[in-house]
């Protein structure tokens, strides 16, 4: 091995141990969380500092097409794409020795591009630090596994289970269930393993076919590297055995939708304690003013954490997800929950984020808001005790509200950039009005000869 390999991580370096690697795939995240980049030899990765990519890969939709940004010329301009070699991973999957490098981006001037994710991200972790203080977060990611669907226009199907049945739904916790995944979990942990990622556990969720993956605490822009790892390797070892993984937020009807349940700590640079947390143990003021932040900032962050029109099939009264921003101590009928731990671990669970959103933007739209009200003391409604579901719903329920309110929300703008929410706009407005022209089966089967 050359040696830059040297100074791999570990993990890295160990999966190319004695072996000749091929490829580096370096790449970084657009806006809905694909990886976009360049596959190179080896050899000539080994005398590049940098590649380029046209800044416009920022302006583009789900759908593939581009859209005019308020005050910014398409002239495609390259950016400089810098590795972050702390992030060189394998790519377990791939026929070759072939490693994964995350890069960031910035303009010739050698500033971040402000509407680069990951930059996003380190802009609300470096606010944070301004304070003193480091956020700590835990991802959880739910996601189905389901029989291939090659025609949009059919219906999603849980996937056929070893025993050759499909999918059961409401098995909750079932170790039968989850073995009915055995050969797709043996290839997630497998590669992930090769990856160096810790998986704190897997367990079936609700739907057919769903499953979730709980991660471990740590570092923001750490873990969102590590969820948009994780989406590219389930989606491998799934294609690996005839099914395809999903990370929509509402593939099947009647099912319950996919989230990307968010956990919350800060912690004190200086003393490394929680500061949630008091001296004796107790809920202290930032405690309370993080979840306050959450009530009054989040639903001008629902376009972020639920970033497509079928994210909002998600929030259905009584079916897994939130249907307000009520709080609760260990309540998952809230969409804020303080979960049980002790003093040290104390921290609070976004449950509305979806599996859907870029993991990178759904983190930093998180903590913009707890931050908000740690810097204005904001302070929560009265705990909600019973069921949440009882109460009102208090977020938008489709994504044409959810932009509107993102689009006033101009303290949001503020920690995680102006420019980054000026294009973020343009690009959702330009889907949701895609999604507008088209004609749903149910409009056809209800209207077409009823109205």
């Amino acid at each position: 091995m050359s040696d830059w390999t040297d100074g791999l991580p570990t993990t890295a370096r160990d999966y190319l141990l004695d072996r000749k690697l091929d490829e580096v795939e370096c790449i970084v995240s657009d806006l809905p969380g694909i990886a976009r980049g360049k596959a190179v030899p080896a050899t000539k990765f080994a005398r590049q500092k940098y590649f380029h990519l046209p800044d416009s890969i920022y302006f583009q939709t789900i759908t593939g097409d581009w859209v005019d940004v308020p005050d910014e010329d398409f002239l495609e301009r390259d950016m400089i794409l810098r590795p972050d070699m702390s992030t060189a991973t394998a790519a377990p999957w791939t026929g070759d020795w072939t490693l994964q490098v995350i890069h960031d981006a910035y303009d010739r001037k050698d500033r971040p591009i402000p509407y680069a994710p990951r930059n996003v991200l380190k802009r609300v972790v470096d606010l944070y630090k301004a304070q003193g203080w480091k956020p700590v977060v835990a991802p959880e990611m739910e996601f189905y596994l389901v029989a291939r669907n090659l025609d949009p226009a059919k219906s999603i199907q849980p996937m056929m289970g070893r025993s050759g049945r499909p999918a059961a739904a409401r098995q909750a916790y079932s170790m039968t269930a989850v073995d009915e995944f055995g050969p797709v979990i043996d290839d997630i942990y497998d590669f992930a393993e090769a990856q160096g990622f810790e998986i704190d556990g897997i367990t079936q969720e609700g739907g057919a076919g769903q499953l979730e993956i709980n991660l471990r605490h740590g570092d923001p822009v750490k873990l969102a590297d590590e969820v948009f790892f994780f989406k590219r390797l389930i989606r491998e070892a799934a294609l690996r055995h005839d099914c395809f993984a999903t990370f929509m937020a509402k593939p099947i009807a009647d099912e319950p939708g996919s989230a990307m349940h968010v956990h919350h700590s800060v912690m004190d640079i200086e003393t490394g304690q929680n500061i949630f947390s008091g001296p004796q143990g107790g809920e202290t003021d930032a405690f309370y003013n993080f979840i306050g932040g959450m009530q009054k900032y989040l639903p001008t962050a629902i376009a972020v954490v639920a970033p497509y029109v079928n994210s909002y099939r998600r929030y259905v009264r009584d079916h897994a997800a939130p249907i307000n921003l009520e709080w609760g101590r260990d309540n998952r009928t809230t969409g804020i929950r303080v979960p049980l731990s002790d003093a040290q671990a104390r921290r609070v669970e976004n449950r509305l984020a979806g599996m859907d959103c870029n993991p990178y933007l759904g983190i930093a739209a998180s903590l913009a808001c707890g931050y908000l009200g740690l810097m204005e003391e904001s302070w929560p409604s009265k705990q909600y005790k019973g069921d949440a579901y009882e109460a009102e719903g208090d977020i938008p329920r489709v994504m044409g509200d959810a932009l509107e309110l993102f689009e006033g929300a101009t303290a949001l703008h503020d920690v995680l950039g102006p420019d980054f929410a000026r294009v973020y706009m343009a690009v959702k407005r330009a889907e949701y009005e895609e999604f507008l022209q088209v004609i749903s089966p149910w409009e056809r089967e209800h209207l077409l000869l009823n109205v």
